[in-house]
């Protein structure tokens, strides 16, 4: 390329340019260049950093061998913490930090209960009591693989492995640490056990795809599955027998309910605990934003701006009833709208006989079921089930699922909406092809990233900035600021507010 310092080219795209501002332009072209070059292409979700590349590549490779993971040497982590999702990821990280150094992963403990700072009152319940251990290993056969402190010869010594804190400990002196336990030199150390800090509070190496895939080994116990079942069923129920009231109030002749279609629902991820709202107080201030903690009134608002939606429809509202502080949540809501929670289904009885472990998996299981999910955003609750269908569907080559093959990941001020994964959902958006080309053409850089927490926030950006471009009638450039929620754990961002606080959940659904 041919470009004198003089700029033989003094006019581009109708401008004049002095010397400056070609030399400007040349850094410009070079820096896509490098760009280009040197940064991993994009793939499904997220690409790999650079510096981590060759490390997890090997890594992959050298399991993807006839041998496995070995079955005779371990890997031991301290107690995992938190809410149910959150150890979820914490249990993922654990899982490949473990593949990272060829080690099968000694079962952890969980956390039953949901105490942040009182350890001694976290209530340890065992992984097996919660997921199927038989089931995870064959569905993660290859890949990660989980053993019992009965499978340990305790042939020879515990080596412990400290894990670093503060600021000087970096994801690169972290990511060095765990190459040289992977070296030889270990091997002759029957159990690595790292002491420290839990899981979730590690850095992060790996990414979103195999988080993805530890998650999808994930599978309930019967009996928690049941209970879940039996939550979905009651729902139906009161749907059934409203729409059964409305067309025979409509017709004139009084239908038998069991004659009729199954009746889909809308879950709502609602959180207005108090808990909650001292928490997300504080992260306003902290951000200085103002955009975190939704009211019910709004929640109810914009759950009613859902196009597209066949009423009567039954709403259930997933909440923590022991933290809530405000219990007129069933009232003010749209007609045409349900809402119903446990007490009023009768069902709170189920959720009194576990912990709250239990009770947070059987409404994972009753939201990730529902014909519409409407979750928070900065939720890892909401977060991990509205990754999980999207990235279905990009599995599945981002046609067809279950029957549907249309998209909404509606991005409202504090909810997220997710149609597509169930059959009787009728509602159509944009056609995923289009979410697709979008993906692999403009906006593929906001998925160079890595790391779980970004990625799902990345994910969120892109279908927030998709939909408003599209709504906008505007080709432009996302006007989100990713940098600004770096800050957050895992969380989607829902501020549609930010791009244009006009847009309502209501245009954006029918604009095609």
């Amino acid at each position: 390329m041919d470009m004198p310092s003089s700029c033989k080219y003094p006019m581009f795209f109708g401008r004049n340019l002095n010397s400056i501002t070609c030399k400007g332009l040349a850094l410009i072209v070079i820096a896509l260049f490098l760009r280009v070059v040197l940064l991993p292409s994009f793939s499904g979700y997220g690409g790999i950093d650079k510096n981590n590349l060759d490390l997890i590549h090997s890594r992959s490779l050298s399991l993807d061998s006839d041998n496995g993971i070995r079955k005779e040497k371990f890997l031991e982590v301290p107690q995992i913490v938190w809410g149910l999702n959150n150890q979820k990821i914490a249990f993922a990280r654990a899982c490949l930090t473990a593949r990272m150094l060829n080690r099968t992963l000694l079962m952890p403990s969980l956390s039953a209960s949901l105490f942040y700072k009182e350890i001694d009152r976290l209530q340890p319940i065992s992984f097996d009591k919660v997921f199927q251990f038989e089931r995870f290993n064959a569905l993660c056969n290859g890949f990660v693989q989980l053993g019992r402190y009965s499978d340990l010869r305790n042939r020879t010594g515990v080596y412990e492995l400290q894990k670093g804190s503060g600021r000087k400990w970096t994801v690169e002196r972290d990511l060095d640490q765990l190459k040289e336990f992977g070296e030889d030199s270990f091997n002759g150390y029957e159990v690595i056990r790292i002491v420290g800090k839990n899981p979730f509070l590690w850095h992060d190496h790996w990414p979103v795809k195999d988080y993805a895939r530890v998650f999808e080994c994930l599978v309930l116990v019967d009996e928690i599955a049941k209970e879940a079942d039996k939550v979905v069923s009651k729902i139906r129920e009161v749907g059934k027998e409203t729409r059964r009231k409305t067309q025979s109030a409509q017709s004139g002749v009084d239908l038998d309910s069991s004659l009729l279609q199954p009746v889909p629902y809308v879950a709502v991820h609602m959180r207005i605990e108090i808990d909650w709202m001292i928490h997300c107080k504080k992260l306003e201030q902290r951000l200085n934003v103002s955009e975190i903690c939704s009211s019910k009134q709004e929640i109810m608002e914009r759950v009613g701006n859902i196009v597209g939606l066949k009423t009567p429809v039954v709403v259930y509202l997933a909440v923590a009833d022991s933290l809530l502080e405000d219990s007129s949540i069933l009232t003010g809501w749209k007609e045409g709208l349900l809402p119903v929670e446990k007490k009023k289904l009768s069902v709170d009885g189920i959720y009194k006989k576990y912990p709250y472990l239990i009770q947070s998996a059987i409404d994972y299981e009753v939201c990730s079921k529902a014909d519409v999910f409407v979750g928070n955003s900065f939720s890892t609750f909401s977060s991990l089930i509205a990754l999980e269908r999207t990235q279905k569907m990009i599995r599945m080559g981002v046609t067809s699922s279950c029957g549907v093959n249309q998209l909404a990941m509606v991005l409202i001020s504090s909810p997220v909406e997710d149609y597509g994964m169930h059959p009787a959902t009728d509602t159509s958006v944009q056609n995923l092809n289009r979410v697709r080309e979008e993906i692999e053409s403009r906006d593929s850089e906001l998925f160079s990233s890595s790391t779980l927490q970004e990625i799902i926030i990345k994910v969120s950006l892109f279908f927030t900035c998709f939909l408003a471009r599209h709504k906008l009638n505007t080709d432009g450039p996302c006007s989100i600021s990713f940098k600004t929620q770096l800050g957050f754990l895992v969380g989607l961002d829902l501020s549609l507010r930010r791009l244009k606080r006009e847009v309502s959940l209501g245009g954006v659904l029918n604009q095609k």
